[in-house]
């Protein structure tokens, strides 16, 4: 199994706060713009100090091909993609609810041979504040871990799973995708 994916510049806890900082700025900034629209806030779900590389820029740049391909140019208000040492951000504006695109994006989640390693957030405006449409709002259920099929967010606040199992599941993950 390889491990090319754990290669790659380290971040700081710091630096993933600024970055996740920034990232509710742009969703900001891109729903103050087209208000009426929902948006895709796309990043990875990459736990450990390494966030980006080449073999996990390809998987996020694949998933986005495949989400990009679900929808006819007239329906896409704007895109931003940008590439940042805490990881792949990708931006959707779309004419669509925000149930409607939060369907077709657990489709990708649960199906897609990389969408266990995405997040794949949808937001809108609601009473001129962000507010993100939950898998649980449309009777799914929460993600699961990479490890033990549990609720992911249970298994994260309690660490149940060191980083070198999260990273040896991602791994694995890429790999499979990679064969294909």
């Amino acid at each position: 199994m390889s491990k090319a994916y754990l290669k790659g510049e380290t971040v700081t806890l710091l630096d993933m706060l600024n970055a996740r900082e920034k990232r509710v700025d742009m969703q900001k900034e891109l729903l103050k713009k087209h208000p009426t629209c929902a948006l895709l806030s796309a990043t990875m779900n990459i736990p450990g100090p390494i966030k980006t590389n080449e073999q996990l820029r390809h998987a996020f740049l694949t998933v986005i091909k495949e989400i990009n391909s679900l929808f006819p140019p007239e329906k896409i208000v704007a895109r931003k993609y940008q590439e940042l040492k805490t990881g792949s951000e990708y931006y959707l504006a779309l004419n669509e609810t925000p149930e409607a695109l939060k369907k077709q994006l657990i489709q990708i989640e649960e199906t897609h041979d990389y969408g266990r390693l995405m997040d794949l957030d949808v937001i809108a405006l609601k009473d001129h504040q962000l507010y993100s449409i939950s898998r649980t709002e449309l009777n799914h259920t929460p993600r699961t871990c990479f490890i033990c099929e549990e609720e992911a967010k249970v298994c994260g606040r309690q660490r149940r799973h060191s980083v070198e199992e999260m990273q040896d599941a991602i791994s694995q993950l890429i790999e499979k995708g990679r064969m294909k």
